[in-house]
């Protein structure tokens, strides 16, 4: 039965690090690096979904998972056969659904305009709860992001 956790482990780690883009979460690799920066404004928000990945990593260890799983199944060669087969194609589809739903999720899409020059949209995850209306930094360092401008004034 162990054999069949470690498959399963393994996905849900290498997973568990796809996180959707926010404005308060950095990948290590951006940490010293420089980031550029100007103000604006929020013209409007609206809630997005965002699809999960289909690298076949999911389905690949759910295959894996559910073919050792359904070849411990039955008495003989056959059998066991036929039961890693079929665990190997449920464990596929229900490996590739678990990685799209795991890697999927709710953000929010921003219309924004820059102090100076044309709008323009970010898609991110709205962990500080931007709303239209509100003053911003719009950050560049490889990737876009917003957040809250806290020298504006009240």
């Amino acid at each position: 039965m162990t054999k069949l956790f470690l498959p399963i482990f393994l996905l849900m780690s290498m997973l568990a690090g796809c996180s959707l883009h926010s404005g308060s979460t950095y990948e290590r690799g951006e940490m010293g690096a420089p980031a550029y920066f100007k103000k604006g404004v929020i013209l409007s928000v609206r809630d997005v979904k965002i699809k999960g990945t289909e690298s076949g990593a999911g389905a690949a260890a759910g295959a894996a998972a559910g073919g050792l799983a359904g070849s411990t199944l039955g008495g003989n060669t056959a059998t066991r056969a036929l039961g890693g087969l079929g665990g190997a194609v449920i464990g596929g589809i229900v490996g590739h659904t678990t990685e799209n739903v795991i890697t999927g999720g709710d953000a929010s899409e921003f219309i924004i305009q820059p102090d100076e020059g044309e709008p323009y949209s970010v898609v991110q995850v709205n962990d500080e709860d931007l709303k239209a209306g509100e003053r911003i930094l719009i950050m560049e360092s490889g990737k876009l992001r917003i957040v809250r401008d806290s020298t504006a004034k009240k």
